[in-house]
């Protein structure tokens, strides 16, 4: 191996591991309160941010208008990120994840289980990596005290 192909695969590596960073960033972030400005600057300016049943915001600027409100339908969060598939190509790049989301909705301040899948694109600017866009597909929310098995969706 070429010092020139070894280097491109620890390139590879550390894209891979500086994108499991940047959504463990996100995570965190909505996890204490969605702290709105630190989630949008996570986002490229012309960022796609969607989730069913709870819309879709164009631009960094919808995407933060969107957090400054975000803790009142979930006024509690544990995100678990899990299982990614994370393909790298030069500066883009995309992945899968499964999200498992204990919560408390705000509409009726019960606790629900939430699970989806993260459909993510990612552009490195100026050496970091940013989200292009992110589409959540939701695969159940139920309230904790019914589970999945009878209620699937709330």
């Amino acid at each position: 191996m070429s010092h020139e192909e070894l280097e491109a695969r620890i390139r590879a590596l550390e894209d891979v591991e500086a994108i499991r960073n940047l959504k463990a960033e996100y995570a965190a972030l909505c996890d204490n309160n969605y702290d709105a400005d630190k989630i949008a600057v996570l986002f490229t300016e012309d960022a796609v941010w969607e989730s069913e049943g709870l819309g879709t915001y164009n631009g960094r600027e919808e995407i933060r208008e969107f957090f400054k409100g975000a803790s009142k339908i979930f006024t509690f969060a544990v995100h678990y990120n899990i299982n990614p598939k994370i393909e790298v190509n030069g500066n883009t790049a995309k992945a899968r994840w499964f999200t498992f989301m204990p919560c408390i909705m705000g509409y009726n301040n019960g606790a629900h289980w939430m699970a989806g899948v993260d459909n993510e694109e990612y552009i490195r600017r100026d050496d970091k990596w940013m989200f292009s866009k992110k589409v959540a597909k939701r695969l159940f929310r139920t309230p904790f005290e019914e589970g999945w098995s009878k209620v699937r969706f709330t």
